[in-house]
């Protein structure tokens, strides 16, 4: 027998009705976001981290106007309640800009409610903003964006995660959170009917479908802009690879380089012809690698193998100057790396470290797992070190002021975000010493990526057919 409620408009709202809503739901949040994303300002200003407050203010109008025209099309369209988002994107502006700015918007999206004499909306709509912007300043950026609208997927992955090592899931505490403030706004819209709208039934089944709805339809546009934001972080991934290849092209492929390993070369066919023809294996792979498209990860091992040819030419032409120590360990060498990451950490030591010292020096290479389940990666000289209080001018060798390094730096941000650690300790005449930490990707979890691309994927795909639709 179906069950009925009667909202300010006055109109009687079935649990047919309700689950109509609810799917129709999920289309308008599709719809919206994926507008929304197609939009070239809008990806501007969602995936610009250091938004000025006109930028924020332009992007909080540009969710806002669409959704706060459903509001009001709520009392204009009869049994149209589904163009009521409100609650939900009260909740996506708190995740993404934060307290303050989903309050603003909180407000912007009660007020065709409050005109209609539903004054509850406004101040149920600043303590969610709150609530959900208080989370959104709680969690990590990529906890935020990760959010799964497959509730199944995200119960199973906390089962299997809490199982090997026991922890609080921030994903689950989001999907808890919505569901509790969902059925908080229930109770209120069923004790105030002409005072707050908001979907409730007595049927328990039909309440459950009504909780369950809400993060899904939070998790549709997060999923949905998402996919533009690693695209754009995949890009500039390109980039990044792409200028240092030509980086280290244009430093190791040069007159200088050439004509010193070519000159130990010389040096050497007469007396040492093993090693001459050695050097010139090494020297041609080393070309070989440059000039070819390279994956933007590979395993260590295939990335230590690169700069071990590297160093072989560099060892033959300072001699005893320069020695080599390498303390890699084992299970390093499987894990997936960032290509073409150690070798302007190390040119960098032997350039700018060792070569201006008479005596030469050691270069260190080291690799270990933490404790913590990230990898470690050094590479330490002895040689001049770098002065932090050098003054700023031109040729001044301060700690990461070079393209090399800089290059590192963006790329290892880009590829881990906060979860990468880039430090540099030198200390003049003593040495200097590069610390990169990172997540441990392992290689055979390649298919896992391909997964998460697929779903990615998939979902544009699905919020691109609701549009046409």
């Amino acid at each position: 027998m179906a069950t009925g409620i009667t909202h300010a408009g006055g109109a009687q709202v079935t649990d047919g009705l309700i689950w109509i809503t609810l799917l129709v739901k999920l289309g308008v949040a599709a719809a919206v976001s994926s507008s929304l994303a197609r939009s070239t300002t809008f990806k501007k200003l969602l995936l610009n981290p250091h938004r000025r407050r006109g930028q924020t203010l332009a992007l909080l109008a540009m969710i806002c106007g669409p959704l706060t025209l459903g509001v009001w099309l709520r009392f204009r369209v009869p049994n149209f309640l589904a163009a009521d988002l409100s609650f939900e994107a009260t909740i996506l502006l708190g995740l993404i800009l934060g307290p303050v700015e989903a309050m603003l918007g909180g407000a912007a999206l009660a007020l065709p409610a409050v005109l209609h004499h539903e004054y509850w909306a406004l101040l149920v709509n600043l303590i969610v903003a709150a609530i959900a912007g208080a989370y959104g300043r709680f969690v990590e950026r990529e906890d935020v964006w990760s959010f799964s609208p497959m509730i199944d997927l995200s119960l199973y992955q906390w089962v299997t995660r809490n199982l090997r090592k026991p922890q609080l899931d921030r994903q689950i505490l989001l999907l808890v959170l919505i569901t509790a403030m969902q059925f908080g706004t229930s109770m209120l819209g069923q004790e105030y009917p002409a005072r707050f709208f908001a979907l409730h039934s007595a049927d328990w089944l039909v309440e459950l479908a009504i909780c369950a709805c809400a993060p899904v339809v939070v998790g549709i546009p997060l999923k949905i802009w998402n996919a533009i934001r690693i695209e754009r972080k995949l890009e500039e991934q390109s980039r990044l690879l792409m200028e240092a290849r030509l980086d280290a092209l244009q430093r190791q492929i040069n007159p200088h380089f050439l004509f010193n390993t070519l000159n130990s070369i010389t040096s050497l066919v007469r007396s040492k012809p093993e090693l001459a023809r050695e050097m010139i294996v090494k020297l041609a792979h080393i070309l070989r690698v440059l000039l070819k498209d390279r994956e933007a990860f590979v395993p260590f091992a295939e990335e230590l193998a690169f700069t071990d040819d590297y160093l072989a030419i560099e060892v033959v032409r300072f001699g005893e100057k320069l020695r080599v120590v390498k303390e890699i360990a084992e299970e390093t060498l499987a894990v997936v790396v960032p290509s073409m990451l150690l070798q302007p950490l190390i040119e960098n030591s032997i350039k700018h470290g060792l070569e201006p010292r008479i005596g030469g020096g050691t270069v260190t290479l080291r690799s270990r797992v933490l404790g913590d389940g990230r990898l470690l990666l050094e590479v330490e000289d002895d040689g001049v070190g770098m002065d932090s209080e050098a003054p700023a001018r031109a040729g001044a060798r301060t700690p990461g002021n070079g393209i090399g390094m800089r290059n590192v730096r963006e790329r290892m941000e880009v590829l881990y975000g906060s979860a990468a650690e880039v430090e540099i300790v030198s200390r003049p005449g003593r040495g200097t010493k590069v610390r990169l930490v990172m997540p441990v990707l392992e290689a055979g979890e390649a298919p896992w990526e391909q997964f998460g691309e697929a779903l990615e994927a998939a979902w544009t795909n699905v919020a691109r057919a609701v549009t046409r639709s």
